[in-house]
């Protein structure tokens, strides 16, 4: 199996790579806020990573035309939103929107251009 098919090695680094972000943000603020938060992001981001590219899938097939294209960026986006938002309020991150601002922009990012793709190769749904 190829490591870019690996789903273990996307939510690795999903974990690492916004883990350390969220560490990186906080750390002005007395320990262990920052490894707190690192936790906290690294956790969210994995399961978020480990999830999103099949509610994309499930929403796009379940929509036809424009709704196919506009609503699955849209809920994954705001899944991710409520997710971390409430992920790091419970967790008490200190700076909570510049910690997600990142992991959340990748999301929608991501979330856009697969979902874009993947509407475009299904015909039936560009109606």
């Amino acid at each position: 199996m190829s490591i870019l098919k690996n789903s273990a090695v996307h939510v690795a680094v999903a974990f690492v790579a916004m883990g350390s972000w969220a560490v990186y943000v906080n750390r002005a603020y007395p320990m262990p806020a920052p490894l707190v938060a690192g936790l906290s992001q690294g956790m969210a981001s994995a399961v978020i990573t480990l999830f999103l590219k099949r509610m994309i899938e499930f929403t796009g097939k379940a929509l036809n035309g424009l709704a196919s294209l506009v609503v699955p960026p849209a809920a994954a986006a705001l899944c991710s939103l409520i997710i971390l938002l409430t992920i790091h309020t419970l967790s008490h991150t200190p700076d909570i929107l510049a910690t997600i601002a990142l992991p959340l922009s990748v999301t929608t990012v991501y979330a856009c251009a697969y979902n874009f793709l993947n509407w475009r190769r299904s015909d039936g749904r560009r109606t």
